[in-house]
């Protein structure tokens, strides 16, 4: 859970995208978070405080003059002990009050009193016409420059009939962005490229070879990426898996493809971590139909070609990044990640036995590089993400 023992402070303003919100705060208390919500009286025309309380197990609050506080000063007191307030949604008033130190309700107040430190994350929601109104275009960039951080919005069909951007982010990106903002910026100003999932390799137009990964622990390490401050880029094998929220995705099939679009951008890259289980043959002969069984029941015979060795090619690059391999082992893990390394040279090679990870959350790996092998024990596989890229960040430092 990545925001365990943080607490943080939803604001909701008034907006259809309230009933957002309600998944919101539940998919922040599945992080682990305490989340106490602020509501303006305009919001609770489109969701109830009864809604928001169910999800959170804690009282709402909406009244300046809530007796409930011990001091009855709300705006202090509500803040004093948060990580961050988060004011989802965050409607175009509302952001002109921030930038203008309104403090009419609640929320405004407890938002301008907020301390110097606290973090405060707005996700934009309203009309296309009116996210693109001057006045709102001007509001918006006077948060950023006052150090608010502007989560999104994202461009869909709105409630209103039209068509555009101002559409509030996803909850569930939401989370991610929340999550990621209290992530270290130990890779600000990089660049890294992730490869993540399996290959395909055709057979017939209907039939293929391809293996067990989810890709599940690349993703998370292209998300961990991001959220310690780096331009990430996913090339990515087929899976079901949702993009990380600010990754720059490219799909592949076969391994042929993701070689030609690892090798087109890995130029302008700092960091390089193939993570995808990249077939190591592809079927020479192909049919361009589905081959058909026959009578006799004679088997089709397939002939294999090597596929490009994609960690390898760039780790013998004149200017190369820096070079992070996995090893999905089956057995004699730390024997086998050992000779792998070498035999790819890279400075840093990350095993794991592979029937034991595929498609599951959770994951154990063992770090290779020159001084010998270290084990992460096993955890979530977001959290090893994190750790991984702590120690990516460290040896480049």
């Amino acid at each position: 859970m990545e925001l365990a023992g943080k607490s943080i402070v939803l604001g909701l303003t008034g907006g259809i995208a309230c009933y957002k919100a309600a998944e919101l705060a539940r998919g922040l208390v599945k992080q682990g978070a305490s989340v106490q919500v602020v509501m303006t009286q305009a919001a609770m025309h489109f969701i109830t405080p009864v809604t928001m309380q169910a999800l959170t197990g804690k009282p709402v609050h909406f009244d300046q003059w809530d007796a409930r506080i011990p001091n009855n000063m709300p705006h202090i007191d509500l803040t004093r002990d948060a990580d961050a307030i988060v004011v989802a949604p965050c409607s175009a008033d509302f952001i002109s009050k921030l930038v203008h130190g309104g403090c009419d309700d609640l929320l405004s107040t407890l938002c301008l009193a907020r301390p110097s430190t606290l973090p405060l994350l707005v996700a934009p929601a309203m009309n296309v016409e009116m996210w693109e109104n001057p006045a709102t275009v001007r509001n918006v960039r006077q948060l950023e420059q006052d150090g608010i951080a502007v989560l999104g919005p994202d461009v869909g069909d709105q409630a209103c009939g039209e068509t555009g951007m101002g559409r509030m982010l996803e909850p569930e990106d939401l989370v991610e962005e929340i999550c990621a903002a209290f992530q270290p910026k130990l890779l600000r100003g990089k660049r890294v490229l992730v490869t993540a999932g399996p290959t395909f390799e055709p057979i017939d137009p209907v039939r293929g070879i391809t293996n067990l990964s989810s890709g599940k622990m690349g993703y998370a390490i292209a998300r961990a990426a991001r959220a310690a401050g780096a331009e990430v880029m996913l090339v990515s094998g087929p899976t079901a898996l949702t993009t990380p929220a600010g990754v720059q995705r490219i799909n592949v099939q076969t391994a042929e493809q993701m070689y030609d679009v690892v090798m087109s951008h890995i130029d302008t890259q700092d960091v390089f971590v193939a993570v995808a289980a990249v077939a190591d043959w592809r079927v020479a002969n192909l049919s361009e139909q589905k081959i058909k069984k026959t009578a006799d029941d004679a088997f089709p015979k397939l002939e294999f070609a090597l596929n490009p060795d994609i960690l390898a090619e760039v780790a013998a690059l004149p200017n190369k990044p820096y070079c992070v391999g996995f090893a999905a082992e089956s057995e004699n893990l730390l024997q086998n990640g050992a000779a792998k390394r070498q035999k790819k040279g890279v400075p840093l090679l990350v095993g794991n036995i592979g029937h034991h990870t595929f498609g599951k959350d959770q994951n154990e790996l063992v770090l290779f590089d020159e001084k010998g092998h270290t084990q992460l024990p096993l955890a979530d596989k977001q959290q090893l993400a994190h750790q991984l890229v702590a120690e990516i960040a460290k040896r480049l430092a």
